[in-house]
């Protein structure tokens, strides 16, 4: 897959390696479909993603099961308005839907904002105002201690109220709350993806993130979808 994106990958020497490497930069880069896609397409049964649960449930993904996923997953996103620059908030955990999540937006050239489900109903009110977010993902997650509430979707439908750009509320289960949209369903439903023509720029943010506080509020990162091809080659 690097071959792709590189002049060589074998140098006789450091000279060599200083004359001759050269990065070749998509147009416009998108991991989606550049590499998860590309990947489907030359090596579909290879292994792109084990899961496990911690009651011992395993599920594995080959990389056409991922685009195949992805794509519906996209799909169902469309259809419910969110497109090329809206902000969607992901609380999944570790849940795999995370990753049929994130490859979709980027496909929608929508911007990820991933997010811990250990949020607030305050944490949740300033992310959606901060960022402007669309739409949220999450799963019901039950509290350890009480062992009988959903606590992180309790938070996000109590910040409602103050989160006025923010239009959609999505779960991916295992229940689905009042106010929130089945996301399983809506994906299964999903008509075939049509490849939007032009998803988005380099300079397009892809990813937001917003910093741990320590000594103030969050601040929001901005990854855009070259530093997203960099960590692809580098990382």
């Amino acid at each position: 897959m690097v071959e792709k994106f590189l002049s060589r990958t074998v140098f006789t020497s450091q000279e060599d390696y200083i004359r001759n490497f050269r990065i070749r930069v998509p147009a416009d880069f998108n991991f989606a479909y550049d590499v998860v896609d590309a990947y489907a397409a030359e090596e579909p049964d290879k292994k792109a993603l084990l899961w496990t649960d911690d009651r011992g449930g395993e599920i594995q993904f080959t990389f056409a099961d991922m685009k195949r996923e992805t794509d519906r997953t996209a799909s169902y996103f469309q259809s419910l308005g969110i497109g090329r620059g809206d902000m969607v908030m992901l609380i999944l955990k570790r849940r795999y839907e995370f990753w049929f999540s994130i490859l979709a937006l980027h496909k929608l050239g929508a911007v990820a904002i991933p997010a811990t489900h250990l949020l607030t109903r305050k944490d949740v009110v300033y992310r959606c105002n901060m960022a402007g977010v669309k739409a949220i993902v999450a799963a019901v997650i039950w509290s350890v201690i009480t062992a009988a509430m959903p606590e992180i979707t309790d938070h996000i439908t109590a910040a409602m109220p103050e989160s006025p750009t923010t239009k959609l509320l999505i779960s991916v289960g295992p229940e689905i709350p009042e106010g929130f949209l089945d996301f399983h369903e809506g994906i299964r439903r999903a008509a075939p993806f049509v490849r939007p023509q032009h998803a988005n720029d380099n300079d397009d943010i892809m990813l937001m993130y917003f910093t741990s506080g320590t000594t103030g509020e969050p601040k929001m990162v901005a990854h855009y979808s070259l530093i997203i091809f960099s960590r692809t080659l580098f990382y």
